[in-house]
């Protein structure tokens, strides 16, 4: 009797036991899929932030010149019936204005050039500035907080741009804008190269971020265009105003930055200047900054060449970019489908883009009509998507593998890429033009393009790359210690090492050659420190 008793309860143990492991799969698998649907979430949330970005960067395009025309020769706002300027469709005194993306700077020339010009590049040169410590900080407090805050901070700039009355103003909100987007597009970025860690989801998310960033540049001056002909200036700034206030609410409710736990188990990352002079990262920035140069540089300069050179209306100017939008996410899609059947050809796609850029921008000065020019600006912005898409995740890879994952500074180098394009582009790209000639500068953005295509063979063997002893590692050899840890087992259980991509060899014989290359030794790419 004793021993059936004893028996009895070993099997009430065990089916307790069984029955509390049940629970626990249960909630963990209810856990999960709540932690999958707030992925989601928030990368709405970037891509929403991301297309305000640039809506708010483009949208200035047809109103800017003739605010600043209206305020040289009346003083006081303009509005919706003011005297065009420059950008009038011609004829009576109503100053009937084109609905269409104004010429910046426009052809009138005298000091009204330089502060469009000036106005137009200060945001890019504030973004400039703040990146190294947008990223530094990003890094120390997580992500949610900073691009909060980003969001803040582009609400203030495109409120100040509604009710400004005079050119420092405008100046203030346009450099406000830089500010909050070292801090907005940084930590978004970064937040989904976080929060999507596995392959091909990474691709596919930083992809769906870079075709939001592309459609808020195409629809952002027709966009202002209308709203300030038929409602006044204020409107266009409002509305994006408004959407970027319920933006940075819903990132509230979804990840409150000062909520318990925010920054459990985050290590801290590598420092930006130690980034800066890894060769792979190296070579990956001057990718992204030499092939967005074309589209910065032609912006302000293609308008006045397609009047003089083949007589372009209004119309045919202001619909140049139009049709390179469709490219634009075409390379997006197929970049996202190559990079998951072909992960290791990652540096190709990069440089057949830099290859296309570069052949595209030395066929523009041959163009003779608004038809032929198109052909030409569609494979540079084709060529621009196959190597943001195929580059941003690569330097997720590389800091996975190389560094510490936490990727707010390594998008700080990013963003600091882009940057250095566009904030030349408005007040160098015009004097090139004067100085050399149209031909001579797209000749040289498309040699230089070409020429730096092959350096991307550098990035041929990242592939074969895998992490010595991540911060991740790291915390599965502790074991969970919340929730938290044990979803982000469980999440990459059965992926293997995903890190890693597709057809990766299991003997890394590069390992050494990274770290005399680098010299950091193993011990110092072990030793991190947690917060």
């Amino acid at each position: 009797m004793p021993e059936a008793g004893g028996a009895g309860r070993a099997r009430a143990a065990v089916a307790r036991l069984s029955e509390a492991v049940g629970e626990r799969r249960r909630r963990l698998g209810t856990a999960m899929g709540e932690a999958r649907r707030q992925r989601r979430l928030l990368l709405l949330v970037v891509c929403v932030a991301l297309l305000l970005d640039n809506m708010l960067y483009m949208v200035i395009v047809p109103i800017i010149p003739d605010y600043i025309a209206a305020m040289r020769g009346g003083g006081g706002a303009a509005g919706p019936s003011a005297p065009a300027g420059g950008n009038e469709s011609g004829g009576g005194g109503g100053g009937n204005r084109s609905l269409l993306p104004a010429r910046y700077p426009p052809a009138a020339g005298g000091n009204e050039d330089v502060q469009i010009g000036v106005l137009f590049a200060s945001k890019a040169m504030l973004q400039l500035l703040a990146n190294p410590l947008s990223g530094t900080l990003i890094d120390r407090v997580g992500y949610e907080a900073p691009l909060l805050a980003g969001l803040a901070v582009m609400f203030l700039s495109t409120a100040t741009f509604a009710f400004a009355e005079n050119y420092a103003t405008l100046f203030a909100a346009r450099s406000l804008q830089g500010l909050g987007s070292a801090f907005a597009d940084t930590a978004g970025i970064a937040l989904i190269a976080d929060r999507y860690a596995e392959e091909p989801a990474r691709s596919r998310a930083l992809g769906t971020a870079l075709a939001c960033i592309s459609f808020g540049s195409l629809a952002a001056p027709p966009f202002g265009g209308v709203l300030y002909q038929f409602a006044g200036k204020q409107v266009p700034f409002l509305v994006l105003a408004c959407v970027c206030l319920l933006d940075g609410l819903l990132l509230l409710a979804l990840a409150p930055p000062c909520a318990p736990g925010a920054r459990a188990n985050m290590p801290v990352g590598t420092p930006i200047h130690r980034l800066m002079v890894d060769p792979y990262i190296a070579v990956v920035a001057g990718a992204l900054a030499t092939c967005n140069i074309p589209l910065a540089f032609l912006e302000p300069t293609i308008a006045n060449w397609m009047e003089e050179s083949m007589g372009a209306s209004e119309w045919e100017v202001g619909l140049t970019w139009l049709p390179a939008f469709f490219p634009h996410v075409l390379g997006v899609y197929v970049t996202v489908r190559l990079a998951a059947a072909y992960p290791h050809l990652q540096w190709f796609y990069g440089a057949l883009g830099m290859a296309i850029i570069g052949a595209s921008s030395c066929l523009v000065p041959a163009c003779r009509n608004f038809g032929q020019v198109v052909v030409p600006l569609c494979g540079i912005c084709f060529g621009i998507a196959l190597v943001d898409t195929a580059l941003l995740p690569t330097l997720a890879f590389l800091v996975d593998v190389r560094h510490v994952s936490v990727y707010g500074s390594v998008y700080a180098i990013a963003d600091i890429s882009y940057s250095v394009a566009y904030a030349l582009g408005p007040i160098v790209a015009g004097q090139i033009v004067h100085t050399m000639g149209f031909v001579q500068l797209n000749l040289g953005m498309g040699l230089a393009n070409v020429l730096y295509a092959p350096v991307l063979l550098f990035l041929k063997n990242v592939c074969q790359m895998k992490p010595s002893h991540s911060e991740r590692n790291i915390l599965l050899e502790e074991g969970p210690k919340g929730l938290y840890d044990t979803i982000k087992m469980e999440e990459r259980k059965g992926m293997g090492k995903s890190l890693r991509p597709v057809g990766e060899t299991e003997e890394n014989g590069m390992d050494s050659y990274h770290r005399d290359l680098t010299g950091v030794s193993e011990e110092d790419s072990s030793d991190y420190e947690y917060s």
